[in-house]
This record gives C-alpha cells, sequence and structure tokens, in this order.
C-alpha cells in the first residue's frame, strides 16, 4: 500500500514504539514517518535491564537501530498535542504535524518518596540502572519495596552481590499474578538464599532526606539502599486536556484505536476497553506496536493487540509463562517437579483457556503457545 502523503508521528521511543516504525514500513507505508523520543539513550529492550544489566551480566543496554526506516527523529519530550490542528508539541517548542498519531510513551517508575525527599531509588530506565549499579557496589544492606516481578529481580541482584536483602510488600512475593502454589515456591526459593520478606499491613514510606530506609507501621527500618519497584504510571500528562488519556491510561479497541478519530496508542501507556487494566508486558507492547501500525494505515492487523507471554528470571531460575493471569489454585504437573526447581506447569481456567509455565524448565516459547493452544477446554 502506498501511503506517500500521509504523515504519521509516533510518541514514544519505546518498544512498541519501535515495533511500530517497522511495521509502518513493513506494511508499505513510505510517506513521512517522525518518531519524538525523550530517552536520552534512544530506542533500547528494557527488561534485560533488571534481568541482565543491573546484575553485571552485559555491560550496556540492547539498543536497536531505526536507520534503516527512512525516519526523522526528533529527541524531545512531547509537551501537548492539539487534536484540532493536528500537531504535537515539544518541549522545545517544535511543532509537529500529523495525519495519524500513535502514542507509546509508556510508563514511568511509580515513587512512594516525598516530593521534595531526595535519594529514592527506582529502575525503569538504563539511566536508572547506571545509578543504581554504584550504590549496589557498596551496600551491604538493601530494602526493596514491592515484591513483584521487578522486586524479585532486583532482590536477586542484591544477593548475587552479596548484600542482605529485605523485600517489603502487602502481599507474598508474586502472589497477585502467580498465585499461592508459586507464591510459595518463588518464597521459599528466595528464604533459603537468605532474602527476608517483610508482609506491610500499612502504607510503606521513605524514611530520611536523603532517604535511609522505610518507615512501616510505625517503625523505621534502616539499610544502605532502598529501591522502590511499587509499579508504574502511564506517562500521559501530554494529553491532558485532549479527552484521549485518562487516570487508567489511554484507552484502546481491538484495533488499538482511541476516543478520537486518527489516534492510536501501543504498550505500557494503553489498556484495553473491554480488559480489567493496563498489562504491561513486552509481548503485549510488541502485538500493539503492530496492531496501531496496520491501523494508522488502514489495513487490517495481523496479530491480536495481546499476548500473554512473559518472562522473568530470580535467583537463577527462569519462569516462562504462556496464558491469561491471575492463576488460581494448584496446576497439573506435565513434566518434572517444583521442588527440584524445574516443573512443567498447567493451569485452566473457567473460560476455557489454559496457562503453562516453564518453572525453571528450558522449553522453547513456540512448545508452550503449542501446549497453551492444544490443551484450551472447549467452551459451549
Amino acid at each position: 500500500m502506498s501511503s506517500s502523503g500521509r504523515r504519521v508521528v509516533i510518541v514514544g521511543d519505546s518498544i512498541a514504539g519501535c515495533t511500530a516504525a517497522r511495521e509502518l514500513r513493513a506494511r508499505g507505508h513510505d510517506g513521512p514517518l517522525t518518531m519524538i523520543g525523550a530517552d536520552a539513550d534512544g530506542c533500547y529492550a528494557r527488561p534485560p535491564l533488571s534481568k541482565h544489566v543491573l546484575k553485571g551480566e552485559a555491560a550496556e543496554a540492547e539498543t536497536w537501530d531505526l536507520s534503516d526506516l527512512d525516519i526523522t527523529t526528533i529527541a524531545d519530550r512531547a509537551v501537548s498535542v492539539d487534536t484540532t490542528l493536528r500537531t504535537v508539541t515539544t518541549a522545545a517548542g517544535i511543532d509537529v504535524p500529523y495525519d495519524a498519531l500513535i502514542v507509546a510513551t509508556g510508563a514511568a517508575a511509580r515513587r512512594i518518596g516525598a516530593r521534595d525527599q531526595a535519594g529514592e531509588s527506582v529502575l525503569r530506565t538504563f539511566d536508572d540502572v547506571r545509578a543504581l549499579r554504584p550504590k549496589l557496589d557498596a551496600a551491604r544492606t538493601a530494602i526493596v519495596v514491592g515484591a513483584g516481578f521487578l522486586g524479585m529481580e532486583v532482590a536477586s541482584a542484591c544477593v548475587a552481590r552479596g548484600i542482605a536483602v529485605t523485600v517489603v510488600d502487602v502481599d507474598p512475593p508474586l502472589k497477585r499474578l502467580l498465585g499461592i502454589y508459586l507464591s510459595d515456591a518463588i518464597a521459599a526459593r528466595a528464604e533459603a538464599a537468605s532474602v527476608q520478606f517483610l508482609r506491610a499491613e500499612s502504607p510503606v514510606s521513605l524514611a530520611g532526606n536523603p532517604v535511609i530506609g522505610i518507615e512501616v507501621a510505625g517503625r523505621t527500618l534502616d539499610a544502605d539502599l532502598v529501591v522502590t519497584c511499587a509499579g508504574d504510571v502511564p506517562e500521559t500528562e501530554w494529553l491532558d486536556g485532549t479527552g484521549i488519556a485518562d487516570a487508567r491510561g489511554v484507552a484502546i479497541d481491538e484495533r488499538c484505536a482511541t476516543a478520537l478519530p486518527d489516534v492510536f496508542a501501543a504498550g505500557d501507556v494503553a489498556y484495553s476497553r473491554s480488559g480489567s487494566g493496563r498489562a504491561p508486558f513486552w509481548s503485549n507492547a510488541v502485538a500493539q506496536g503492530k496492531v496501531a501500525a496496520a491501523s494508522a494505515l488502514g489495513l487490517e492487523p495481523t496479530c491480536a493487540p495481546t499476548d500473554d507471554y512473559f518472562w522473568t528470571e530470580i535467583l537463577g531460575l527462569s519462569i516462562k509463562v504462556v496464558g491469561p493471569l491471575p492463576l488460581q489454585g494448584e496446576p497439573t504437573v506435565l513434566e518434572g517437579s517444583v521442588d527440584d526447581g524445574s516443573a512443567l506447569l498447567q493451569w485452566n481456567h473457567e473460560d476455557g483457556r489454559t496457562t503453562i509455565v516453564a518453572y525453571g524448565m528450558k522449553k522453547a516459547v513456540g512448545l508452550l503457545r503449542r501446549l497453551a493452544r492444544d490443551n484450551a477446554i472447549p467452551t459451549t
């Protein structure tokens, strides 16, 4: 398809934005293509930051080269969009006109510190990793606020350095998504590696300025390093007043279209109107980038806007998941043993769908997808 005169603007150099750019060219868009990105490090993969780069297994972030796409890149932050004139304005005052707009600004790390409180550490960008590395090198004790995927990956990096680490959350590790069965197994593995867990029955705040610890349930816990891993917040400030975004992010349909014509969204900034909320996983960002690109050109997407796959690595244990979350109850054990740290597990959901988990077991993603598809229970 030729679309020589159609100006497509992507705001955000995230994986969703980069995928959209590649898909636009692959689907035949030969017109003007502009990407506005605020990260000084450009386009790079975020998942390896906490899994490999923070632990020192890789020195640099894995960057993506888009130079073959004939794309205009603007290294600046978008501050507003005029949906009547169809222009995006950057912090430097540059007005960028568009015929189709793809919002891919992702999300920022959620912070729990006070506005004027210095020293809060988070992990979202490569710059965050550069700031954390020397702190990890110098620390003997650490507190991680949040027992989700990121929090457990940061705790793993602490263990690898011999740092005594305490993980604080209202729930056991990863229980909200992986359920109590895997949560118990992960907690046991972490505790065997000397990770301490603290259940917080009241809100956690940061102590000191600069930060020297946390305050929870009326007591103060000190540590050389405190890392907040309390989720993320969609980057939507530049969309204020447009009707494109709300407090949850940018609502999209099955074509990644927003409430306004010719405006699409993909990645961590977006959530499905028909779903339960944002699902900020790498695989979803890739799928939505492809769908948003096709929709911006008026073409049929080649995939769905969701891809239920993610992986994590905790204390040297790889966990790959294909299928919907959360997980409830006990699984069917297809191979191996969770107690032995190597198992292939299956959960069947009430809607007939199936989730397959490779827990410490090397299995190709394609095999896991096939098992999830073939083992699904047809519904009437």
